[in-house]
């Protein structure tokens, strides 16, 4: 096991034990910015009902392990307890993903690891978080974003709502979150000595971010009727539109002046055209965009629109999108060993992120580990 010797978390040593969805992704994020990141994994034997979308992966495709590194513990052995509990004298920080009361039946609740490292930083990821009826409720990204309110919001009118992948529970409402309570709680941690439990709820993250929205509601000026606002497809300049070769462009055409610039190049006549504010004729300035839209492939529609702030752009494909000439100078992804990774993010000036890199293919034994994590020494 290697220390890593960038970034603005190098030094900060992570104990996760291995799970599903956004507890793995809240790993990652660490490690990118440098953290030591041991993942627990249990013993084939214990796994057997662990079903999940990495069952089958060769490791080099399990992106969110890369930087982590992973041992096996047998967490119903009390060895395998016992190797756990030395890790975290050592560790800053302790991340479980398990339904409340598993940690503790296990003996790696709180009181415990606390007891014996009072700095740790414990960090609970769950779906409906620690307390409360739907507690112990089994769940997915869906389910949180579904009970938070959001998935109501996601949707055309008229059409049922649509689930945004697993990206706005499980990684933005969830380990992203976690991840900044985590090094939240770790700063104060330094100062004070003291560690603390970070309740980290996916449905509370989903919340969370749908502050801007409930500012516009109390103000009047978003409804709660799906598809018939500005920023949820009601509005036909920020909105998706198919072109001549089956491709799409996505207009965010939002401000007058950038409306404007969006009309002025589509090629048609728009005298008589409805007001771009006028909601009642909202379905057909749709129509006359859609036609407009539909005369030409996706490609020529970007070069029109190139270099203007109308703010039009293609829908791409994962391989488009890190192909395209902006993402490819930013090193928006990498591609390591033929698979495509996401660069970390954000880019720190002075202490940079990690560069991605394959996710390792063994485990690493726990002695290892142990034998180079020594309480204080870091």
């Amino acid at each position: 096991m290697s220390a890593h010797c960038c970034g603005p978390l190098a030094g900060v040593r992570v104990v996760a034990l291995a799970g599903m969805g956004p507890t793995p992704f809240t790993g990652m994020v660490l490690a990118d910015m440098g953290a030591e990141v041991v993942r627990v994994v249990r013993p084939p034997k214990r796994q057997a009902r662990a079903l999940s979308q990495t069952e089958g992966m060769r490791p080099e495709h399990d992106l969110a392990n890369r930087g982590v590194v992973s041992v096996e513990a047998d967490l119903k052995d009390s060895a395998g307890i016992g190797s756990v509990l030395r890790l975290v004298e050592a560790a800053d920080v302790f991340i479980e993903g398990y339904r409340p009361g598993v940690a503790e039946r296990l003996g790696l609740d709180p009181e415990t690891l606390r007891g014996c490292n009072p700095r740790l930083v414990y960090a609970r990821l769950t779906g409906y978080g620690q307390g409360g009826p739907l507690a112990q409720r089994a769940g997915h990204d869906i389910n949180y974003v579904a009970q938070s309110g959001a998935l109501h919001a996601m949707a055309r009118a008229g059409e049922p709502p649509r689930p945004p992948l697993n990206l706005l529970g499980d990684y933005a409402g969830g380990g992203m979150v976690a991840a900044f309570g985590i090094v939240c709680a770790v700063l104060e941690a330094r100062s004070s000595g003291c560690g603390q439990v970070i309740d980290a709820a996916m449905i509370d993250g989903v919340a969370l971010l749908t502050a801007k929205i409930q500012g516009l509601r109390a103000a009047g000026r978003h409804s709660d009727e799906p598809g018939t606002n500005f920023l949820d497809s009601g509005a036909p300049f920020y909105e998706t539109y198919r072109c001549a070769d089956g491709g799409y462009v996505a207009v965010g055409a939002l401000e007058p002046d950038f409306y404007a610039e969006f009309v002025s190049r589509l090629g048609v006549d728009v005298t008589g055209w409805p007001e771009q504010n006028d909601q009642e004729a909202w379905p057909h300035l749709r129509e006359l965009i859609a036609a407009a839209l539909a005369a030409r492939p996706r490609d020529e529609w970007t070069a029109v629109y190139e270099g203007t702030d109308a703010c039009v752009t293609p829908v791409l494909t994962f391989d488009e999108a890190a192909a395209h000439p902006h993402n490819a100078e930013r090193g928006l992804y990498r591609t390591v060993d033929g698979v495509l990774h996401p660069a970390s993010a954000p880019r720190l000036s002075g202490t940079p992120a990690r560069e991605p890199s394959a996710p390792p293919a063994e485990l690493t034994p726990i002695a290892e580990v142990l034998a180079q994590w020594k309480p204080g020494e870091h």
